[in-house]
């Protein structure tokens, strides 16, 4: 995971927890985080990108728009950044061709360069433009895998049905919970 290298630790001052690791392998074009709650949120998300299925880690631009160039137009995947200051970027398809936006991460908050919206989660900014009416530019996501076990289709409808806050609610043994919480989004 590329992104929890840019701190050693929850140990030393946190002038120490900012310091790049010594070891060049460990080292990322990633900026130190400036808290403990910005590297959880960062470490957390990569945990679901990873597990959604749509995040492609480093890719190119290019990379990133020959792969949906003849995808249907609201087609999305989420790639690392090429950018030094900034984790995660967006490509999708619109109705032009293939756009890449940046994810910006400040104040502890996503949000899509240019945009005065910001969210707790990028999930969340996923979802509000992937739902939202007005600007529905997000609708299928480029999955590494194209066709999703019944695992996930089930994950997906369960969520869909009942909403990530309800899931310890959910008549089902603990591991299966887990589960659920592994990617608890209709994405």
């Amino acid at each position: 995971m590329v992104a929890h290298s840019a701190v050693d630790d929850t140990s030393g001052t946190p002038a120490e927890r900012r310091a790049p690791l010594p070891h060049p392998e460990n080292q990322t074009h990633f900026r130190s985080f400036r808290s403990e709650s910005d590297f959880k949120t960062i470490v957390d998300t990569m945990t679901m990108l990873e597990e959604s299925g749509f995040y492609w880690g480093p890719m190119t631009v290019e990379e990133a728009h020959h792969k949906l160039k003849k995808e249907p137009i609201g087609t999305y995947l989420i790639r690392d950044s090429r950018q030094n200051d900034v984790f995660f970027t967006l490509s999708y398809r619109a109705p032009s061709g293939p756009v890449s936006v940046r994810i910006n991460f400040q104040n502890s908050r996503f949000s899509l360069m240019g945009s005065k919206e910001s969210f707790k989660s990028l999930f969340q900014l996923l979802e509000h433009y992937s739902s939202s009416v007005k600007k529905k530019s997000l609708l299928i996501p480029y999955r590494k895998e194209r066709v999703r076990s019944l695992q996930d289709l089930c994950r997906k409808r369960i969520i869909e049905s009942c909403g990530a806050q309800a899931i310890e609610q959910v008549p089902v043994n603990p591991v299966l919970k887990d589960f659920l919480r592994s990617f608890p989004h209709p994405l």
